[in-house]
């Protein structure tokens, strides 16, 4: 069984690929992904903060590979109503809804819709204490989102309250992504670092080939559904 509601990203990978059969949802269900040893008792829970316009293979595959790296009980996507330097992005309840479908599959992920705009230490932070009040929070991001983090406002914060969580993208390596880290003033309570499963897949990308009618390298198969049922990322007839 592919994981998630899976287009492959090319046509000759298929039912034999490695993470197809690591994280295959039952396997997730019933834990019989490798874990290492827990040093504590309470809920390890990753945040995956982002645009998500649209979540795609990249975002699921990442959040899977999470639970089993950093030892996690449940994966939380958060999307942010209004992204961080991102113009004409789609509206909020169609990403959240893109999301809610895709994680129908896998029980350790949920979607958690906030007030604020987006991830925010002052308001977004305290609300995910309350939210889940005896767990260990673990920052998910990806190597692209990683060279803004000290520039968040009250990073220093953020970084003394939650672990961190890096998958690697194309073109950029695990080391340099540790060293990267290291240079920080402000350290976070722990690091983890991975190469990501799709590396090159971007929402950017997505939304092109959905445009075209391109249903490969990423896609998700509910999110391309939802996309033409809504009428999202296509090309209207007269439009370049």
């Amino acid at each position: 069984m592919i994981p998630v509601d899976f287009i492959p990203l090319n046509p000759s990978m298929g039912t034999s690929s490695v993470l197809a059969a690591e994280c295959r949802p039952s396997a997730v269900r019933a834990g019989q992904l490798p874990r290492s040893n827990r040093n504590s008792l309470r809920p390890r829970i990753g945040i995956l903060a982002g645009t998500f316009d649209p979540v795609h293979i990249g975002h699921i595959t990442f959040a899977l590979q999470a639970i089993e790296h950093a030892n996690l009980d449940e994966v939380v996507f958060l999307p942010e109503r209004r992204p961080r330097h991102k113009i004409g992005t789609e509206h909020f309840a169609h990403r959240a809804s893109m999301i809610r479908q895709a994680i129908k599959l896998h029980p350790q992920l949920s979607l958690l819709e906030v007030v604020e705009a987006r991830l925010d230490t002052t308001r977004t932070l305290p609300r995910l204490r309350a939210v889940f009040p005896d767990a260990e929070l673990v920052l998910l991001v990806g190597s692209d989102v990683l060279p803004s983090i000290p520039n968040w406002s009250r990073s220093a914060r953020l970084l003394n309250q939650v672990e961190l969580v890096v998958g690697v993208r194309e073109g950029e390596s695990p080391e340099s992504m540790e060293l990267q880290v290291a240079m920080w003033p402000e350290q976070p309570k722990s690091l983890s670092v991975f190469p990501s499963f799709a590396p090159a897949v971007s929402s950017s990308k997505v939304r092109s080939m959905l445009r075209a009618g391109n249903a490969s390298h990423g896609v998700l198969a509910s999110v391309r559904r939802y996309s033409l049922r809504n009428w999202l990322y296509v090309r209207l007839p007269g439009n370049s």
